[in-house]
């Protein structure tokens, strides 16, 4: 049973049950380079304060690097039977210091220590993100650049509309994603990383403490060549003193502002999979998807299946649920700490994951995307695309717009029931439905190019 960072009060054991069901490092692990590193700061603070001398000091910021660097070379290995690990980290100190490492924890609360820690890792991990937001943005640019000048049928409610460009199409998802980085880097701008809170009341250290000389560290960690590149994303960050401890302590809003953003994201990722989906069905044929991203079946030696698209669209349910569970833990917790809050970690965890994969798979799958121009052009032969520009047609030549759609609405009915298509009628057939309409000139209407150019209200 590994040594906790409490227990002075009790006389007992903690049964081993509770020992396993209150357990947090199998998934806090994540947060061990942000925790040495709130650490780091912490020392400078206690220095500056007189609780530890520049001895102690020395000896516990060096012991807190080369935990640091291990932790970035992949070779620290967490004790499975610590309650966390920050108790994993501040027993390794002990170990290795003894007593001065007692000292550590002067003025200092795992309640406002796993804020900071946490916060820490979402700024790094939103950084990250937006990398990958930025490559996939990057994937769909070069996608749209090789197939500049493709018009497709656009569609509302899954059925034909008018036609548009494929540019258009996929740019709006490129829309989608700078929102979503936008929203991040919101997130990240207005999230405060704050010290001295203590458990929920402060500490006896001054506020000024905590604010002055926090760049010493990063700029220190920059000189270091084993901490030099992880300690780059600080090197705007600031740590500010708590102006209210009880709200540092019992504040997840910014975990929730999180998953939101991220469901939000794996909610754009899912709709551009499902086009993706239907576009490469054979009753489609829009576009060829890379062998390299879909997988085959087990039963049907024929089957080509996007099963990458499917999980991404799959996946949107469990960002959406992640961030249900936190919003429901949080909704009934009176003020500050309680240890329901213990369980944001995974379902925040677990939305960077899915939606950083995400975003790395599909960069890779887009770049690898074949359209089927023929096919697609096949389909824009359908004159309904064209049903609004008619109307328009008919609008010019001072039919009401309503009258006009009506007409053209008859028009397209009679075609259909018919099976004429509009070229195929005389001229005078095509008069019955209004004495605006002239058979050859409505005909140069039918074409793709002069329909999406005709809409002069986009800015290109």
């Amino acid at each position: 049973m590994a040594k906790k960072l409490w227990g002075g009060r009790f006389d007992k054991e903690t049964d081993p049950l509770v020992e396993k069901f209150t357990r947090s490092i199998q998934f806090d692990h994540k947060l061990a380079w942000y925790d040495v590193f709130g650490s780091l700061f912490h020392v400078d603070i206690l220095t500056q304060s007189r609780y530890l001398t520049q001895a102690e000091s020395t000896s516990l910021a060096d012991e807190l690097l080369k935990i640091g660097k291990e932790i970035q070379e992949g070779v620290f290995k967490e004790d499975p039977n610590c309650e966390d690990i920050h108790t994993n980290i501040q027993n390794i100190l002990e170990n290795k210091l003894g007593e001065v490492a007692l000292k550590l924890h002067m003025a200092r609360s795992r309640n406002d220590q796993v804020v900071f820690a946490t916060k820490m890792y979402c700024k790094n991990t939103m950084k990250n993100l937006q990398t990958n937001i930025e490559e996939l943005v990057l994937s769909i640019d070069k996608l749209l650049v090789e197939n500049d000048g493709i018009i497709m049928p656009g569609f509302t409610h899954m059925q034909h509309a008018q036609p548009v460009y494929l540019k258009d199409y996929l740019g709006t998802y490129k829309k989608m994603l700078l929102r979503d980085a936008a929203r991040l880097e919101y997130i990240s701008i207005n999230m405060k990383i704050t010290m001295g809170a203590g458990a929920l009341a402060g500490t006896p250290i001054s506020s000024e403490e905590y604010s002055k000389n926090v760049n010493k560290i990063i700029e220190e960690l920059q000189k270091n060549p084993d901490w030099e590149e992880t300690s780059k994303f600080m090197k705007d960050f600031k740590v500010e003193s708590t102006t209210n401890s009880l709200d540092a302590v019992s504040d997840r809003d910014f975990v929730i502002e999180i998953i939101s953003a991220l469901a939000i994201v794996a909610m754009h990722l899912s709709r551009l999979s499902e086009d993706l989906i239907i576009w490469s069905t054979q009753e489609f044929d829009f576009v060829e998807i890379d062998e390299a991203f879909c997988t085959g079946s087990s039963l049907m030696p024929q089957k080509k299946n996007p099963d990458v698209l499917e999980l991404v669209r799959g996946y949107a349910g469990r960002l959406n649920g992640n961030l249900v569970s936190v919003l429901t833990m949080m909704k009934g917790l009176p003020l500050t700490y309680n240890r329901d809050m213990q369980l944001d970690k995974e379902p925040l965890f677990n939305s960077f994951e899915i939606v950083s994969m995400e975003l790395r798979v599909l960069a890779g799958l887009i770049k690898t995307l074949k359209f089927n121009e023929p096919k697609i052009e096949e389909y824009l032969k359908d004159e309904s695309l064209y049903a609004t520009d008619l109307v328009y047609y008919l609008v010019d030549r001072k039919v009401p717009f309503k009258q006009a759609h009506t007409i053209i609405g008859e028009l397209i009915k009679y075609s259909i029931t018919s099976g004429k298509k509009i070229k195929e009628m005389s001229g005078e057939k095509i008069k019955e439905f209004s004495d605006s309409l002239n058979k050859e000139e409505i005909i140069k209407l039918f074409d793709p190019k002069k329909s999406v150019e005709s809409k002069l209200s986009i800015k290109r």
